[in-house]
């Protein structure tokens, strides 16, 4: 049911073994998979075929509740296989040292790894991305930059590496299939691909997984996006007001304005969200300690760190990670 259904199969026919964790993201498997279901279609040959692994070997349940049959345990690869990691919610409790200690061994084998999502995490733990370049949902590389420092973290939509691939998660695992399938097979088929998904945006690793800042905020004034930009770049080490002002080439009276104007708030408020916002990633993503994170997020007092937090979040840091861990 989960292989390719070409009832020939011949040498060139590359293998796929998609890894599913628990909690994985349904939509970035599903969109893999479906490339090289339509490659097969498209071409009317087996240029791929695919098997469903997972720790345990018998069923494994999405970030959606649906359960999908696995064809094996994390089994022996060939050199000419590629692991595909699906990762998505709680990637920490999905990394277990079964996974990782596979990983490693077919790494050194050869086997090419890609992943999807937060599968990088799994990745990056097991050190196959150590001096590399890779990606990982926006909403984990907080915690990502903390965790692995020696990996060269990008923020575009897919990065490949040597044999080393990583997508951000959601429709961006399309995107580095349809080169894997040019790369493959030629451009012809991964556009005749992408046509048949109705894909008619495709990426490329230049591409960033976020929006720019105005479409984000829903502003288009240039000065506002800038400063929001240097806001971002420096959570850890804070810029105040009329230095921001100044570097953009205003008044601290008239950056007041500007925020007040189009965000409803002081630019020291909008600072503030900013760093609780990464804090609390961190909080829930990671085991730094109360006191690391603060620091992280540019606060030198624990006391007035956890002061910040309740007052935004209604509950103090520790109990924070207290409740997550609970859910978990």
């Amino acid at each position: 049911m989960t292989h390719a259904t070409d009832a020939t199969i011949n040498p060139a026919t590359r293998h796929v073994a998609f890894t599913l964790l628990p909690n994985f993201s349904l939509i970035s498997f599903a969109g893999a998979m479906e490339c090289l279901r339509i490659a097969n279609r498209l071409s009317g040959k087996t240029l791929y075929r695919w098997t469903l692994v997972g720790e345990g070997g018998t069923q494994i349940a999405c970030s959606a509740g649906t359960s999908f049959v696995l064809d094996s345990d994390l089994p022996d690869l060939g050199r000419d296989s590629m692991i595909v990691l699906c990762g998505g919610v709680d990637i920490g409790a999905a990394t277990t040292r079964k996974l990782l200690n596979w990983l490693r061994r077919e790494a050194r084998r050869g086997v090419s790894v890609a992943a999807l999502c937060t599968g990088s995490f799994a990745m990056a733990k097991a050190g196959l991305l150590d001096g590399k370049r890779a990606t990982i949902h926006w909403e984990n590389q907080d915690s990502f930059l903390e965790d692995f420092p020696d990996v060269t973290l990008t923020r575009s939509v897919f990065t490949t590496d040597g044999n080393r691939m990583t997508t951000a998660g959601g429709t961006s695992s399309i995107d580095l299939f349809l080169k894997l399938v040019a790369d493959h097979h030629g451009e012809d088929l991964a556009n005749g691909v992408a046509d048949q998904m109705i894909y008619s945006s495709i990426r490329t690793d230049q591409d960033t997984q976020r929006l720019s800042v105005p479409t984000r905020i829903g502003v288009r004034h240039p000065k506002l996006a800038q400063v929001i930009q240097i806001m971002e770049a420096s959570i850890e080490d804070p810029i105040s007001p009329a230095t921001l002002a100044r570097d953009v080439g205003m008044s601290t009276r008239q950056l007041e304005r500007l925020f007040r104007r189009y965000l409803s708030r002081s630019p020291k408020r909008y600072y503030m969200e900013l760093r609780l916002q990464k804090a609390r990633n961190l909080l829930m993503q990671t085991d730094m300690s109360v006191i690391n994170v603060a620091l992280a997020c540019g606060f030198t007092s624990p006391s007035h760190f956890s002061k910040c937090y309740r007052a935004h979040y209604d509950k103090t840091p520790y109990r924070e990670r207290g409740s997550h861990a609970a859910s978990a």
